[in-house]
């Protein structure tokens, strides 16, 4: 058995400590080894050590510029790290490799959103919508992004064949529903937003909550405008369905 088959058994069963150990060892004597800081990569992103991670993906890349599997490495390490842009690149550039591969049409697309870059994401999300009009995903971002953009009618398209799609997924819901109150459709974007916060928990449901708030006080008068200040009683009375808007 090589070092290669002991590095590769022990990322298979999770002993990250141990392929670090490996590939130091490795690396000593070979230093050009691309798979070996391939490994190194996946074990450091596994850990949590995302800047060293990504020094050794850029290595695998540098040595190997080819491999599709170290970019997809170096693509998920940078949008781990926050740098959606910089992923966003990588994706692309190996979705003009393969353009018929929707994931990574589609993950440069929701890169470029993180990015704030929604008019290149609305781009990237409509190949990924040609290439599978049937993907959920892709639908998905399509409609966030066309939000971005100001494109009510687009996005209210989109985000309804992403929840037909996704089989009324939580995510895909909430799409609609912030397409509804980009197109004015204020009564029925409230409703949207009490229903999903009864399916939906943690930062979820505040950034829900969060938004549930904003369109009241477009609404509301003085007293109603003082009520979103108090939050856990506008939480309440919101969820319970004390509270409506006119059309």
């Amino acid at each position: 058995m090589t070092l290669h088959d002991d590095i590769r058994q022990a990322y298979e069963r999770g002993d990250h400590d141990a392929v670090l150990r490996l590939t130091d060892e490795e690396l000593a004597n070979r230093p050009g080894d691309d798979a070996a800081h391939e490994f190194r990569a996946r074990a450091l992103l596994a850990l949590g050590h995302l800047p060293e991670a990504e020094r050794h993906a850029q290595d695998a890349v540098r040595l190997d510029p080819d491999e599709i599997r170290y970019r997809e490495l170096l693509a998920r390490i940078l949008s781990s790290e926050g740098a959606h842009r910089d992923a966003a690149t990588e994706y692309g550039r190996l979705a003009r490799n393969d353009p018929r591969q929707t994931s990574w049409t589609l993950a440069e697309a929701e890169e470029r959103l993180g990015a704030a870059q929604p008019t290149m994401s609305v781009d990237a999300a409509r190949r990924a919508v040609q290439l599978d009009p049937r993907n959920g995903r892709a639908q998905l971002t399509l409609s966030q992004a066309l939000a971005r953009t100001g494109d009510a009618a687009g996005a209210f398209r989109a985000a309804g064949a992403a929840t037909r799609l996704l089989a009324g997924a939580a995510e895909a819901r909430e799409a609609l529903a912030d397409a509804r109150w980009l197109s004015d459709s204020d009564t029925a974007a409230f409703e949207d937003y009490r229903s999903l916060v009864h399916d939906l928990s943690g930062e979820d449901r505040a950034r829900v909550m969060k938004k549930a708030r904003q369109l009241w006080r477009q609404h509301a008068g003085v007293p109603g405008r003082l009520l979103v200040r108090v939050g856990p009683l506008f939480d309440l009375v919101f969820s319970r369905g004390w509270l409506r808007i006119g059309s």
